[in-house]
């Protein structure tokens, strides 16, 4: 009985997947593309069905020829089942930061290498096609968009720049929707017989571009949203991402006239942007797990069963045919190499982008492959019933032979060209740091193979045989070293700092893991963290201490909460902010630990023990700067800290039981029920800690007052009814309090911290319990000089009106200003507290951590670091 409707579709596509299975490790045997591969077994697939159909003698088999060669798919369903997420998932996949620094390449590819290839390949056929300009354009727009797949395939395989991967698919995410654009454009103006205007045209594709790229993002941020609302849910959470790029694409694309390819990359762009600091990492690592299975049967299907379509497409092909192919070919290998080899330089001259090495060229223009969106097009238009039969065979035959010849040429040829041109190579820098890393790692690999085989009793030839391959290949990468002289101190400094600011990334990753801890604060470290790698690779360590410092000044979300909190004394915005910026700075202290010893331990042996000790002094600078910073909260809300450090490390622990549980569970010691049982008992006392902690922002305000020697003399009842008045001000590193010029408004009271006026003659440090701004406030004159906040602090603040008033009240307050006038001007700026004097804790600030946060950048680096000449971009490493 033959097998028809739905369930012949389904066994058709069962019977695809076991031949893409089937072709994936062939490929790797023949070193060819999957990609070729899988167009070879689709052509074969179709013609071979389509001779069962022609033939008498397989009558048998006509069933299974006639759902293959008819499959019930047509360009519409080719576009709306897989490109959403070929591209989302392509999206999904690549750096963005590091491709951020390429956008000027990846546009001059993506959109104007689209438009010049339409515009030649066009013109190139006009004269010898006997069809309208508009048809050939059309064509044109078909055969200009790339199919990255089996590039980036090759690539991977063989070990190319990944600089080079990352612009081949940035490249493919835009490419698609231009060439659609473009199509989409032409195609309405042969069907309809009309003109083409370019200004409305050129209009027209703006608007579709920029809304979608709005759509995109508000999308995807709104996915993000979704997904920290839902909590610990991670199927949830993956679901939300399957349905995001069908979502997006459709409504642009159906009802708001965007472009709904650009809008699929925008969603998918900003989920690899923010999404690994919003969704746990091991829900990420599935997710990307999940997306590049799926794209894997999505791209393999949908080019198995384009490639059925080749022999359909090229009925009636004539030998004219095969010319005007030629033609088509030529004139796109010509406009992709006049765009590469002619504006590239221009970018590079501008400094919109960074070079691109003249092998680089090379291999982008020879790698210009057509694949699947090239068929489903031309597919499109032999549908089309308003485009008349001479133009359908024109685009059909003329699209299908474009694509086999970028295939079966280009695509055989691509693995060979990149090794002629040595791309697979690593970089000397890469070469050095790997004989390097081989000297090291094999004598530890050495040393800890003879003691296992000592422990497990093996006999001694056949340790000393093993211990001595070992003992040769350590010499051998000692002989072949040279490390010391392939990279200079700067060079290895940023080398480490990058290495550095991925460790810390890598850390945070394994705290997000800890249910518990804040989305938001988690979400902030860990953007700062890539901003350090990014610093670190484009300006070395200037780049690195600039995001460095740009994690601790407050966000704009802080400082409008600081303001509701002074105008109209409403708390509760502020009280959020300091709960989380208390965890930030504590988690923050506890990795630069962590950090600490890693230098120590893993990288000065790799580095050498100067870079060690130059690397180890930024570090150590950065935790006295969050160290203060602790000292300071702690001191005046030392419940809270205690109860956030407590439920911190509560956390870790329940980690560690729920990971020991898990190894009892692998290695058989336990029953499944009773392992689900312990995790339930975790997860009860896991729940137990989601209960937030209160932080009442003006604890011991009255005490503080107390405590301040402005206000000595002053009477316990004034005090009291003053804590209802005055509002507490967190500043940072760096912070400006008063510009020179404008009126004093506020007068702050140092509970904690420290403070800087800087007049041209001489500066004056402010320190615990002095006041800033009281001379000024008093006389209600302007600023003389700036001033600004040196670490992070605990100031009490009060208008200047409301000081005036008070200073009136009680004359004492005035005395007690003289006297500490009189007292800054005796002392040493190094006798300048940092907190109080009967805190209990360190009381003097580290100018090293004031120096790192607050100096210029060649002033807080030049004591160990250098002078700034090595501001240059270190893509290579």
């Amino acid at each position: 009985m033959a097998v028809t409707g739905l369930a012949a579709v389904l066994l058709a596509i069962a019977l695809l997947l076991v031949v893409v299975s089937a072709v994936q490790p062939l490929a790797r045997r023949l070193e060819l593309s999957e990609t070729v591969l899988l167009a070879v077994a689709g052509i074969v697939l179709g013609g071979t069905a389509d001779l069962v159909l022609r033939s008498s003698h397989t009558d048998l088999f006509n069933g299974a020829a006639e759902t293959l060669l008819y499959f019930p798919l047509n360009s519409e369903a080719f576009m709306l089942i897989f490109l959403p997420a070929l591209v989302f998932q392509g999206a999904l996949a690549i750096d963005v930061r590091r491709l951020a620094h390429e956008t000027a390449t990846v546009l001059l590819l993506a959109v104007v290498a689209v438009v010049v290839s339409t515009a030649t390949i066009g013109l190139a056929l006009f004269p010898f096609a006997g069809l309208p300009l508009a048809v050939c354009l059309l064509l044109g727009s078909i055969v200009a968009t790339t199919d990255p797949s089996a590039v980036a395939g090759i690539f991977r395989e063989i070990g190319t720049a990944s600089r080079l991967t990352r612009l081949v698919e940035g490249e493919a995410l835009l490419n698609d929707a231009a060439a659609i654009a473009i199509f989409s454009i032409l195609l309405a103006a042969v069907t309809s017989h009309h003109p083409i205007a370019p200004g409305g045209a050129a209009l027209e594709f703006l608007v579709s571009f920029s809304g979608a790229i709005v759509m995109g993002m508000l999308f995807g941020r709104l996915t993000l949203m979704l997904i920290t609302m839902i909590g610990p849910a991670p199927a949830a959470e993956i679901t939300l991402t399957v349905a995001l790029p069908y979502i997006v694409y459709i409504l642009c694309d159906e009802f708001l006239g965007f472009s709904g390819v650009v809008a699929t990359a925008a969603a998918g762009l900003t989920l690899s942007v923010y999404g690994p600091s919003t969704i746990r990492p091991q829900t990420w690592r599935f997710l990307n797990e999940l997306w590049q299975q799926l794209v894997f049967w999505a791209g393999s299907l949908v080019f198995v069963l384009a490639s059925m379509l080749v022999p359909r497409l090229l009925v009636g092909m004539t030998r004219w045919d095969c010319v005007l192919i030629l033609i088509a070919t030529g004139a796109g290998l010509l406009a992709r190499g006049a765009v590469v080899f002619g504006l590239l330089p221009v970018l590079a001259a501008t400094r919109l982008s960074p070079p691109v090495p003249a092998p680089f060229k090379v291999t982008m223009v020879w790698g210009g492959l057509r694949g699947a969106i090239t068929l489903a097009l031309a597919l499109a238009v032999t549908e089309n019933e308003h485009v008349s039969t001479p133009v359908a065979h024109f685009i059909g035959i003329i699209a299908t032979g474009f694509v086999l010849i970028t295939l079966f040429v280009n695509g055989t040829t691509l693995r060979y060209l990149v090794l002629f041109l040595k791309l697979d190579q690593l970089s000397p820098i890469d070469q050095a740091l790997r004989h390097q890393v081989l000297g090291i790692g094999l004598g530890e690999v050495r040393d800890r193979t003879r003691e296992m085989a000592d422990e497990l009793g093996f006999s001694r030839a056949v340790v000393n045989r093993t211990v001595g391959a070992l003992d040769k290949r350590v010499a051998e990468e000692e002989q072949a070293n040279t490390f010391d002289t392939a990279l200079g101190d700067r060079q290895r400094v940023t080398l480490a700092l990058i290495v550095i600011a991925n460790r810390e990334r890598s850390i945070l990753l394994d705290l997000f893991r800890i249910q518990g801890l804040s989305r938001p604060v988690m979400e902030t470290l860990l953007r700062s963290a890539e901003a350090m790698v990014d610093g670190a690779r484009l300006e070395g360590r200037f780049g690195y201490v600039r995001a460095l410092r740009r994690r601790v000044r407050p966000s704009l979300r802080f400082r409008l909460a600081q303001a509701i909190h002074h105008r109209f004394h409403f708390d509760q915005p502020l009280m959020s902010c300091m709960t989380e910026r208390f965890e930030m700075l504590m988690i923050a202290y506890f990795v630069s630990l962590s950090l600490i010893r890693f230098m120590r331990t893993r990288m000065e042996p790799t580095l050498g023990s100067r870079i060690g000790e130059i690397v180890a002094e930024v570090l150590e600078r950065q935790r006295k700067l969050l160290n203060e910073a602790l000292q300071t909260l702690r001191l005046h809300y030392h419940g809270y800290s205690e109860a956030l450090e407590g439920r911190l490390l509560q956390q870790v622990a329940l980690r560690l039981e729920s990971e020991e549980y898990d190894s009892l569970m692998d290695e058989s010691l336990i029953s499944e029920e009773l392992h689900r049982e312990l995790h339930r008992d975790v997860e009860g006392r896991r729940g137990q800690l989601d209960a937030p902690l209160t932080f009442n922002i003006k604890a011991g305000i009255e005490v503080r007052l107390r405590e301040l020697p402005v206000f000595r003399g002053v009477p316990d009842a004034a005090l009291h009814d003053l804590a209802r008045q005055v509002s507490v001000h967190f500043t940072t590193p760096g912070q400006r309090l008063y510009k020179r010029g404008r009126k004093v408004r506020t007068v702050y009271f140092i509970s904690a911290g420290l403070a800087e006026t800087h007049y041209a003659e001489h500066d004056v440090r402010y320190g615990a319990g002095d006041v800033v701004g009281a001379a000024a406030a008093l006389a209600d004159a302007p600023a003389r000089a700036i001033s600004r906040s040196l670490q992070f602090g605990h100031f009490l603040t009060m208008s200047a009106r409301r000081f005036r008033r008070l200073v009136a009240e009680y004359p004492v307050i005035r005395s007690n200003l003289d006297e500490l006038a009189r007292a800054r001007e005796k002392s040493d700026r190094s006798e300048v507290r940092l907190l109080p004097e009967n805190s209990g804790a360190l009381q003097f600030p580290s100018d090293d951590a004031i120096t790192l946060a607050t100096a210029p950048l060649s002033d807080s680096l030049s004591d160990t670091l250098g002078t700034p000449e090595d501001r240059h971009s270190t893509d290579a490493i």
